[in-house]
């Protein structure tokens, strides 16, 4: 055997023994009845939104969809790799401005601070909706014998979302808000009825009124941000007969092409992500025209109207009350958002 062959014989040994080693240290964890990938992530002290992906890329053969793990499992915890540090946006939310070194406090204390992920969404504005709140909890349900309130799940969902599009450098407003809910990370989310629109006002009892108050704050803005990527991302949870499960539909102006974009490009993400994860189940969810929709019809930034599922439905419940689903759907409407972000014209 030549000198060169056995040089590269030793170092094919070499780094074949460093990757058995690096695979080897890994640390592990036993799922325990009711976890999620988030909940053996910050068990272990890791930050489940830095290391989410590196998770199911390693125990993907031991994942049945983009949450779920087995109970009594063993799974890998991924090493935190050191990152470049990327710059902080100077605005990353407008109506809830960073309190120096402490972060987003309407995010809740456990949440509040948020490691940037890129720039990607860097000069894009968008303006986030939750349904209802105030004086109407909107589509209302029961779960172990105890009321759930749509305004309360939606919220959530989008505080998540916000969460991830300021990740990525974007500019951010919540329109409707709670200053002390915060991110929860529970099934059943506490009813109450102090959300407020923004930046303080009262929202009427009126519901013609109130969809009015968030088309005017909404279309200021828009003036405000004249000449830059805007988007409108509204979200509701359905309330249909209970025997009626209903996956995500995503609904947009018929005139605008934008919105039409927006919204492909989020369902888009959903095709992909189901087809992933769930390979044994057909997605149902559509995009679609809905004008008869007051925000639809009024609002002037493209937009997408979403609909995560139905409240009154058992199957529906395990998507919405499960607090690691609803980062799963924050995270896949932000992953569209910054589709669409990318492929505008």
């Amino acid at each position: 055997m030549s000198i060169c062959s056995k040089y590269f014989l030793i170092l094919i040994v070499i780094i074949s023994s460093f990757s058995i080693k690096a695979q080897d240290s890994l640390e592990t964890v036993v799922a325990e009845k009711g976890e999620g990938i988030y909940a053996l992530l910050r068990k272990k002290g890791v930050n489940p939104y830095e290391t989410f992906d590196a998770f199911v890329a390693l125990n993907i053969d031991n994942i049945r969809d983009s949450i779920h793990v087995y109970e009594g499992r063993t799974y890998k915890i991924p090493k935190v790799e050191k990152k470049v540090k990327l710059e902080t946006p100077k605005k990353a939310i407008s109506n809830v401005a960073p309190e120096k070194g402490k972060g987003y406090s309407i995010f809740g204390k456990k949440y509040r601070k948020i490691t940037p992920k890129s720039s990607k969404l860097k000069n894009a504005v968008y303006y986030l909706v939750s349904g209802h709140g105030g004086p109407d909890p909107g589509a209302m349900g029961t779960y172990s014998g105890k009321p759930i309130a749509e305004d309360e799940y939606a919220y959530d969902i989008t505080l998540r979302l916000a969460r991830e599009l300021i990740a990525h450098g974007a500019l951010v407003y919540i329109i409707i808000r709670d200053n002390n809910d915060g991110i929860r990370d529970k099934r059943i989310l506490k009813i109450d009825h102090d959300e407020v629109a923004y930046p303080n006002k009262v929202i009427p009892l009126n519901q013609v009124a109130r969809l009015k108050q968030r088309v005017d704050i909404v279309n200021n803005l828009y003036k405000k941000h004249k000449g830059q990527y805007q988007r409108l991302i509204v979200t509701h949870v359905d309330s249909r007969s209970k025997g009626q499960n209903i996956d995500v539909f995503f609904y947009h102006h018929e005139k605008s092409k934008n919105g039409k974009n927006l919204a492909e490009n989020i369902h888009k993400t959903f095709q992909k992500k189901y087809k992933k994860y769930q390979p044994n189940r057909t997605y149902s969810g559509t995009f679609e025209h809905r004008t008869e929709l007051y925000l639809v019809r009024k609002t002037w930034p493209a937009m997408t109207f979403i609909e995560i599922g139905n409240i009154r439905n058992k199957k529906d419940q395990k998507r919405i009350l499960e607090p690691d689903n609803r980062q799963a759907l924050a995270k896949w409407i932000s992953e569209g958002a910054i589709l669409d972000f990318e492929k505008r014209q």
